[in-house]
């Protein structure tokens, strides 16, 4: 008997008890399910919740993979094994060694991410009686991609916990959250366990075992492991080039380093008209109108060396787009269809205060230098807003017109 067979009558056994949804997400994970719609006109599509969750999953894929060759590759540059002038094309930072790294630290990650988060889901469905819906696959891969590649497991799950059912099922489950589930998480991580989100030891893996080494009196380089936003926060100078923070070869979360995977991560998803391109864009435009605002504060002369503001405000404002999350939550989280505005309009308003605000929250707060969480947060609270007064504004429109035409 044949393997779908047999999962046909494990079906039927199941049907219609208590743990009927939780097979059922089984069953289709690899087979559609049977059932078809009865009555009426319907309207066939080749995609589905499913095919479009697995769609952003694929564009995730490289920047994933990069971000393990790029944990080994920021682990033995700590260590002092590798020079820091090994290029993006070097042999050296296509190391196995570098990818055994980074499945040891980052696959576990994916793991637990998955794991807890699919529990919940399979929980809330089996309670509620609904079917199991596909809307954390993607969480899920988001979720490891945006956290420090040393966050302890324990606090991992503990973070998704919170993040799925405050952030999503208290909601309603998959299409009803107001706010995205990936930066639930990550925001429930800042603010609970904020040393373990911030510093230069949590970014690179022995950076700990490195600064104890030179504590031993080792011949070390003194290479920091601090992200360059946290560096021009304490107005430290980078020592990164244009060209690392484009390839990614710097610290910073796993799958938020390399600016040309989440382009072409972008250009996928604008592609297959999954990702909205008036988001991105408008994101982009706002983040350059604020960087470019601080840019001639700056050459006024109104804020000096001394300020603890400088090193941020003076950064080139096209250089904001490399360096933090920005990028990766523009592209992969601002977008969320759910959480995002629904209008066209509403979508350049929107895209364009998480720009603008990202920039602003970056620059003034240097104790938590990356404002792209906080921003989409926030504008995902003020998304139906926004949609609310565009619609308002075209009903006012339409009945202007229509008086004309009466009158």
């Amino acid at each position: 008997m044949s393997l779908k067979s047999n999962l046909h009558n494990l079906k039927e056994k199941y049907k219609g008890t208590k743990m009927a949804p939780a097979f059922n997400a089984l069953h289709t994970f690899l087979y559609l399910p049977n059932e078809t719609t009865h009555g009426g006109t319907h309207i066939k599509v080749a995609d589905d919740l499913k095919r479009t969750m697995n769609t952003v999953i694929m564009s995730l894929i490289p920047c994933l993979i990069f971000g393990m060759f790029n944990a080994g590759y920021q682990h033995y540059l700590a260590l002092g094994e590798i020079s820091q002038a090994t290029g993006f094309f070097d042999s050296v930072f296509w190391s196995w060694d570098n990818l055994v790294i980074g499945l040891w630290k980052v696959l576990p990650l994916v793991i637990v991410s998955y794991g807890v988060g699919l529990a919940i889901e399979f929980v809330f469905a089996v309670i509620k009686g609904h079917e199991v819906e596909e809307g954390y696959l993607v969480t899920g891969m988001l979720v490891p991609l945006i956290v420090p590649v040393d966050t302890p497991l324990w606090m991992l799950a503990v973070a998704v916990a919170f993040g799925v059912v405050i952030g999503k099922e208290v909601f309603g489950g998959t299409g009803m959250n107001i706010l995205n589930p990936a930066l639930t998480i990550r925001a429930f991580l800042f603010f609970a366990y904020p040393t373990w989100m911030s510093g230069d030891k949590v970014w690179v893996h022995g950076a700990v075992a490195r600064d104890k080494a030179i504590a031993a009196g080792e011949n070390l380089d003194a290479i920091s492991g601090e992200t360059i936003l946290g560096s021009l926060a304490q107005g430290k100078e980078i020592t990164y080039s244009v060209w690392d923070m484009f390839t990614g070869l710097i610290p910073g979360s796993v799958g938020e380093t390399s600016a040309v995977l989440i382009l072409l991560g972008g250009l996928f998803l604008i592609f297959t008209k999954i990702g909205s391109w008036r988001i991105m864009l408008s994101s982009v435009l706002g983040a350059l109108a604020m960087g470019l605002i601080f840019n001639c504060v700056v050459d006024a002369g109104w804020i000096g060396e001394g300020s603890k503001f400088y090193g941020l405000m003076s950064t080139e404002f096209w250089h904001h787009l490399l360096i933090g999350g920005f990028a990766f939550g523009t592209v992969f989280m601002a977008t969320d269809p759910v959480t995002a505005s629904q209008t066209n309009k509403g979508k350049w308003i929107y895209g364009f205060l998480i720009g603008f605000i990202s920039i602003l929250i970056r620059v003034f707060n240097p104790a938590y230098p990356e404002g792209v969480m906080l921003a989409i947060l926030l504008m995902n609270v003020f998304a139906p807003t926004i949609d609310h007064y565009v619609v308002q504004g075209n009903v006012k429109r339409r009945m202007k017109r229509l008086k004309a035409k009466t009158a």
